[in-house]
């Protein structure tokens, strides 16, 4: 049985307005996967930032604190998502910034970087805006906002990237379709070098993708749904690469999917160009058998690939070549979910159970915690160029404490997120989030007592 948890529902100040002070948090086990720090101890938080952290904090608290005990579980920095769909503006009915900040809060993600897939799309400086100030009035975890690399997503013209970074912005991306014109995105890539900006691309051809709903194979024909193949992703990504290395500008491929593009990838490192990579939690953790008699909530885009591809993220993410893991969480309603596979829409949410499916790896032996987390914490908060990711001195107090052991039946009537699409529906997974807090305040508590 799930405990019900304490969440924070809203605040109506700017996330650390009120920042915790004088909180020591003892008997932890302190990862840090940015250093390599793995040791039990304990920390204290002084309004909002870490004052001390050590082993000699384990036990004992200095006087005046209030005491939160970890019960010698893992105490690391909070999660920093890339990829979220929030829905606000223009879909409140399937997130807003609020429902999608407690279910962040839930999955120990202290920062969520939203696309600007949005009705309007976010391509000018008051959108840019408005989402800022929506956060700071209704969310409980930092949000920050990707700006679109062209106006109105459509891969036609540039937007004002420099104008949308100095508004907030912290990368630039065409959402989920890419700029199918190589001529545009060179010029993006261009423009975007002026400013030191980071271009995060969809891949995916859209010719070659077609009409395609699921990965071009076996599974595909015998289903009897039109394929996509794993080259549409691939062709694509290899012109980006080729248009990064005539530019030199700062790229990431959003979501890679099949072993090839892996290849890609390793081979543009080998060669020094400036390019990392993303992959979703789902890609890592389940294939295209896991859509058994059309399954719609594991419609995604990437669609879900063979075992042999998600077994290669899984080596890939382990040997460095992919940089950092996503949710991809994209909520969508039960009106738009519930149809035949081939009319249902792609998507998928997954803000909370972003770090138990992703334990899975490490359960399996495939991974160290270290830098299944470096992947979630530090690596994203370097892309962006964000203080956070970190357990160290004087470091923001956005924490996570993770009970890597617990084990729990995903419920969707009790998940967070305004919509259920999970495609963990019933799964079972091995640990959670115990505790979240954000600039020192707890956002989340798994025990009301706790």
């Amino acid at each position: 049985m799930m405990t019900k948890p304490l969440v924070a529902k809203r605040k109506k100040k700017k996330v650390g307005s009120k920042p915790g002070d004088k909180i020591a948090l003892i008997n932890a086990r302190l990862l840090d996967p940015a250093t390599g720090r793995d040791e039990a101890g304990g920390l204290t938080i002084r309004k909002g930032r870490i004052a001390e952290i050590g082993p000699d904090l384990r036990r004992n608290a200095p006087e005046g604190f209030s005491v939160i005990d970890c019960g010698g579980h893992v105490l690391c920095p909070g999660l920093i998502d890339m990829l979220v769909y929030t829905g606000e503006p223009g879909f409140e009915h399937r997130e807003t910034l609020a429902t999608a900040s407690r279910a962040a809060a839930v999955g120990g993600v202290t920062t969520i970087i939203c696309m600007p897939d949005t009705n309007p799309v976010i391509d000018d400086m008051a959108l840019v805006d408005f989402i800022e100030r929506r956060a700071r009035d209704t969310a409980i975890v930092h949000v920050h906002p990707m700006a679109a690399a062209t106006r109105g997503l459509e891969g036609k013209e540039m937007t004002e990237i420099g104008l949308l970074g100095d508004a907030g912005a912290v990368a630039f991306t065409n959402g989920a379709t890419s700029i199918a014109s190589a001529r545009v995105m060179r010029r993006t890539l261009d423009y975007a070098k002026d400013f030191g900006a980071l271009i995060v691309h969809s891949t995916e051809d859209p010719e070659l993708a077609g009409s395609g709903v699921m990965n071009e194979g076996e599974v595909s024909s015998r289903l009897g749904l039109p394929g996509i193949p794993a080259s549409a992703e691939v062709i694509m990504l290899q012109r980006d690469m080729e248009l990064a290395e005539l530019t030199g500008a700062r790229y990431h491929a959003a979501q890679i999917s099949t072993a090839s593009s892996l290849d890609v990838i390793r081979r543009a490192k080998d060669r020094g160009l400036n390019v990392t990579c993303g992959v979703s939690i789902n890609h890592l953790t389940l294939n295209e058998n896991d859509i058994g008699s059309y399954r719609t909530f594991l419609k995604v885009r990437p669609p879900l690939r063979r075992e042999e591809d998600r077994m290669a993220m899984v080596d890939g993410l382990a040997s460095g070549d992919i940089d950092v893991i996503v949710s991809g969480h994209n909520p969508k309603d039960a009106d738009v979910k519930r149809r035949p596979f081939a009319e249902a829409e792609d998507g998928a949410i997954g803000l909370e159970t972003l770090l138990p499916a992703a334990l899975r790896l490490y359960h399996a032996g495939h991974i160290e915690l270290g830098p299944l987390l470096r992947a979630m914490t530090s690596t994203p908060a370097d892309l962006l160029d964000l203080p956070a990711g970190r357990l160290e001195k004087d470091a923001s107090a956005d924490l996570i404490v993770v009970d890597l052991d617990t084990p729990w039946v995903v419920d969707p009537e009790l998940l967070q997120s305004k919509s259920k699409n999970t495609p963990f529906d019933e799964s079972q997974l091995q640990g959670r989030v115990v505790r979240t807090l954000v600039n020192g305040n707890t956002v989340y508590a798994l025990n009301d007592e706790n």
